[in-house]
């Protein structure tokens, strides 16, 4: 039908107001702390002479970290 979404999908009972909106955004919080927390550590304990592939390997890992973790939400 026109207009349907997901939640109001047959077969399937409405989510909860936490699923719909309490959820993505403590997702999106944690995610996003998890991201620049892991990123900047990086980037601080980065050795003089290490160049810049310490820090990128770490905020690619951390991004597939999250997208693994809380990509369902």
């Amino acid at each position: 039908t026109k207009g349907l979404q997901m939640s109001e999908a047959p077969g399937r009972p409405r989510a909860s107001w936490f699923e719909r909106h309490a959820q993505p955004c403590a997702a999106e919080l944690l995610g996003s702390a998890l991201f620049i927390f892991i990123g900047c550590a990086a980037a601080v304990e980065n050795a003089e002479g290490a160049g810049r592939l310490p820090p990128a390997l770490a905020h690619g890992l951390a991004l597939a970290l999250n997208v693994a973790v809380l990509g369902g939400i």
